[in-house]
């Protein structure tokens, strides 16, 4: 019988109210159901397939606290080298979190560019923390703590913000948004300088 063709489900654009209401808690006893643990695996290919570097179950229409992150040397390397240094972009291993809780561990912060599978084509800057500690379970229902900085920590930031129903471009510094065609250009007159404040 021929191989199965495998699935990918699509990456739900703006707009759609799964991104913009919040997720819900996966049950401790749901996480080892063939449900969880489908929608983890399509979670993981639609994020290669994109390709980006993190990915919240409602990007593929599914209400649940479910994050994927991976950032990979060959990813890392298609950016330029000055950008990465400053981004402190470092590759990591696929990281699966259910449930997650995002907290702060100091105050210090970065304005960087940033983007989205949903809100494809185009960046603005906003303003991460540089360290945070996000705390809940694995893939296999185990506790799992994470203690990420630089673009790690801001990727991380990012898709916790998904579960709550906010997209970047709610956090987003006024007059910063443009298209990927447009990123190299000068930023207006008034808005804040890129790096770690």
């Amino acid at each position: 019988m021929g191989e199965k063709k495998q699935i990918i489900p699509e990456i739900v654009k703006a707009g759609d109210p799964v991104l913009h209401e919040p997720a819900r808690e996966v049950q401790p006893e749901e996480i080892g159901s063939e449900r969880v643990q489908k929608i983890i695996d399509d979670m993981v290919k639609a994020m290669r397939k994109a390709p980006g570097v993190g990915l919240a179950a409602p990007q593929i229409g599914v209400p649940l606290k479910i994050i994927v992150l991976e950032d990979t040397k060959e990813y890392i390397s298609y950016a330029p080298k000055e950008e990465t240094k400053a981004q402190d972009r470092r590759p990591f291993d696929l990281l699966v979190i259910v449930n997650p809780k995002l907290k702060s561990k100091s105050n210090k912060t970065a304005l960087f560019f940033e983007g989205c599978l949903s809100v494809d084509g185009f960046r603005a800057v906003v303003e991460r923390y540089l360290d945070v500690e996000v705390t809940g379970l694995d893939r296999n229902g185990q506790l799992i703590k994470v203690d990420a900085s630089g673009w790690q920590a801001r990727i991380l930031q990012h898709e916790c913000d998904h579960l709550d129903g906010i997209l970047y471009v709610d956090k987003m510094v006024p007059r910063t948004f443009r298209t990927v065609e447009n990123l190299d250009l000068p930023l207006a007159s008034g808005c804040p300088k890129l790096g770690v404040s």
